[in-house]
């Protein structure tokens, strides 16, 4: 069951902390390298992109609300993390494989991913489907219990409820700080990442996403 679930390192343990003492440093000092804020308008070019025309993710779509994501040049396999479901079943990474899954790792405690989770519920209503599905994890020490209520305090409950009370999640991905994003193609490899919050209901959160599910099974 979760509640028996072991919790990890020490080192892992410490690099929570750090990261509830740090993350207002990390991501609310504004800079010309900051997310834009939540909600800020579209550019031109993301509003007269055709989507039919695009078929591979670029780092030219990186822009608008999306200005922080960072398209890896070299497409590398995600590992395998382990959680576990609402149930207390334990799920993998490997459960969505032939799926696009936008990996988001977050915790109650941290007030970016508060803002944000609202727009990740958004992105699984307008997207989520065999093709496509937002893996909400939290890292919360306190488990699924205190994820649930998050998720209803905030009118996320569209996402599905994901945790690793271990927290083994952040450190297995190199996440260095919170709310970390990682988009992921059908064959399990990283497509991009972001640090931070970021608008995912802005027209170009949703071109990536679209990209992202019409590229070719065989990958790019």
């Amino acid at each position: 069951m979760i509640g028996t679930a072991p919790y990890g390192s020490i080192k892992v343990l410490g690099a929570i902390a750090g990261f509830a003492a740090c993350v207002a440093v990390i991501y609310l000092v504004s800079g010309p390298n900051s997310n834009p804020q939540i909600g800020a308008p579209a550019s031109p070019a993301a509003q007269s992109l055709d989507v039919s025309q695009v078929n591979k993710i670029t780092r030219e779509m990186a822009m608008g609300a999306l200005t922080a994501f960072v398209v890896k040049p070299e497409r590398r396999p995600m590992p395998d993390l382990v959680f576990y479901d609402g149930a207390g079943k334990q799920r993998s990474l490997g459960d969505w494989r032939g799926q696009v899954v936008l990996l988001n790792l977050w915790a109650s405690w941290c007030a970016p991913c508060r803002t944000e989770m609202p727009s990740l519920a958004q992105m699984q209503r307008r997207f989520g489907s065999k093709d496509f599905e937002v893996v909400a994890i939290s890292v919360d020490r306190g488990g699924p219990k205190v994820a649930q209520k998050f998720l209803d305090e905030t009118q996320s409950r569209l996402l599905r409820l994901y945790a690793d009370p271990s927290a083994k999640s952040i450190e297995a991905i190199s996440a260095l700080g919170l709310p970390a994003t990682v988009l992921i193609d059908r064959q399990g490899r990283e497509i991009g990442r972001l640090l931070g919050p970021a608008d995912w209901t802005s027209p170009e959160a949703y071109r990536l996403i679209n990209v992202a599910i019409n590229e070719s099974q065989t990958g790019s």
